[in-house]
């Protein structure tokens, strides 16, 4: 009798185990199947870019409308290369970008530091001011910008691009936050050894913020390299345009050749994926230790 018994509860724990089994492959199918549903709606626009970039010579826009191509063919890009002095754009946008990344992290890192570690009157009403500012689009200073930049007599240049856009609020908060969740030994350390404020915040504060620098750095990659507005508003010479600005252009020359457009944006995409693979490690521990902070 008791090894009946004991025979049946064994009967039902197996039982209940291979339903928890059953239960967990099912929510984990439903859930990888929802993440690939999701993953699919947010590639979908640069798979289909990508697959109309390798479709010469074909109407896109057809009915039905063409989404994967029939053979692989490179020609679009070798066109588009050969027609558009892309090594000029690229180097154009290379510069603006570089500019902008190390002013913004170097003037984010500078504002951020005292407002999180440094103990003044109004420290916090500075800080209170800044972030209403967020809430002022951008497009109503462009006009102040442009008048600005002109009366520095910065037209038509890279800095004249780069200098509105030289520090983001956005960033000094993220870095604030950042500041805040190192411990007040690490500076007081530095001042027993006699180190200026300065030396404090080069040599022992950004070494434990990288995180949140590369935060920085892949989002102002991103502002700078897909800036196309901006800099069609400052620089008179087309040959200083940055490679959106000169697509922007050719867009409006070549409307009809969709492929030479989709091969355009997909090589000005290559190099945002590329910084996004290098640092996006860095980019989720910045986000999340500056909302821990």
């Amino acid at each position: 009798m008791n090894k009946a018994m004991e025979h049946s509860r064994e009967h039902t724990l197996s039982s209940a185990a291979t339903l928890r089994i059953v239960k967990k492959i099912i929510r984990y199918t439903l859930i990888y199947a929802l993440l690939i549903l999701i993953a699919l709606l947010m590639t979908g626009p640069f798979l289909w870019l990508l697959s109309v970039s390798l479709m010469p010579g074909r109407n896109v826009f057809s009915n039905p409308p063409a989404i994967l191509p029939t053979f692989i063919d490179f020609a679009n890009y070798a066109q588009v290369w050969n027609y558009m002095n892309f090594p000029r754009y690229i180097m154009n946008t290379v510069m603006i970008t570089a500019m902008g990344v190390v002013a913004n992290i170097i003037l984010s890192c500078m504002t951020a530091y005292p407002l999180a570690l440094f103990r003044f009157k109004g420290r916090d009403t500075v800080f209170a001011i800044l972030i209403a500012t967020m809430i002022i689009p951008s497009a109503t200073a462009m006009i102040v910008h442009y008048l600005t930049i002109q009366w520095l007599h910065l037209g038509n240049t890279y800095l004249g691009v780069v200098l509105p856009a030289a520090v983001s609020v956005f960033n000094i908060f993220l870095m604030r936050q950042t500041f805040l969740s190192i411990p007040s030994e690490i500076r007081d350390s530095g001042k027993m050894d006699g180190a200026s404020e300065l030396r404090i915040w080069w040599q022992l504060v950004l070494p434990l913020v990288k995180p949140g620098i590369a935060v920085i750095l892949l989002l102002e990659v991103m502002a700078f390299w897909n800036n196309f507005l901006w800099p069609i508003v400052v620089l008179d010479d087309p040959e200083k345009y940055p490679l959106a600005a000169a697509l922007t252009y050719l867009n409006g020359q070549f409307s009809y050749n969709f492929g030479w457009i989709a091969a355009g944006t997909i090589i000005s995409v290559i190099p945002i994926i590329v910084v996004f693979l290098f640092t996006q490690r860095y980019y989720m521990e910045g986000l999340a230790g500056a909302v821990k902070g």
